[in-house]
């Protein structure tokens, strides 16, 4: 559960995963059976869901003629999230809703603590001011290599790597770094993480997530 006193009814539920993991993919899913089920959802992702958001979005992914330090895409991510947190999630969470987001504080762990070797203590302090300590009450690993992934992003459109976001074109090395992140941090809380195995097909791959969800929703069955 989150932070005591974060929330009354409502569930929140970050989807993770290195690049092409097939998070976007499957935060569609889970929001149709969510309302489809008579849940109030709402989907939203990192950096971004909020106007100031977008345009930190847009600068932190795509200017990459501009150099970024790793504390200063932090900074920002910061900026980002704390804007959503008060404008769009806490809002959301105490109406009720089932909450989606596509990133979260853990994707700066992964990316800027173990992709490019910032502290994680500094980063954990960092976060907890921006968010005042909400925290996911379920976290889903969508694991791939970087490999798949990778060449995942180049189907989709990307002709090339020069084609791609300030993360997406990082070393092969940073998205090994990031994956192994992503495993550290899910064994340190095993009881928020839940692992899926995104090389299987979008349908398993939602079914097991379905699963996960609908057990977190038997342990909160707060109606809408």
């Amino acid at each position: 559960m989150s932070e005591a006193g974060s929330r009354t009814r409502g569930l929140f539920i970050t989807l993770e995963g290195p690049e092409g993991s097939g998070k976007s993919l499957l935060g569609r899913a889970l929001a149709a059976r969510l309302e489809a089920n008579g849940r109030r959802v709402l989907l939203t992702r990192e950096p971004g869901g909020t106007p100031l958001g977008d345009v930190l979005r847009d600068v932190l992914l795509l200017r990459r003629e501009l150099h970024f330090a790793p504390l200063a895409q932090a900074l920002v991510l910061a900026a980002s999230r704390t804007q959503l947190v008060q404008d769009v999630i806490r809002p959301a969470l105490r109406s009720g809703t089932v909450v989606l987001c596509d990133r979260y504080v853990d994707s700066t762990y992964a990316y800027q603590g173990f992709g490019h070797g910032l502290a994680l203590e500094d980063l954990r302090m960092v976060m907890r001011v921006a968010t005042e300590g909400l925290l996911p009450d379920l976290t889903l690993l969508l694991d791939v290599t970087p490999e798949m992934g990778l060449a995942r992003k180049q189907r989709q459109g990307a002709t090339s790597p020069s084609e791609w976001n300030r993360f997406e074109a990082e070393t092969l090395a940073f998205h090994n770094r990031v994956r192994d992140g992503y495993h550290a941090l899910a064994a340190e809380h095993p009881e928020r993480w839940v692992r899926l195995d995104a090389t299987s097909h979008p349908e398993v791959v939602a079914a097991e997530a379905w699963h996960a969800v609908q057990q977190r929703l038997i342990e909160d069955p707060s109606p809408p």
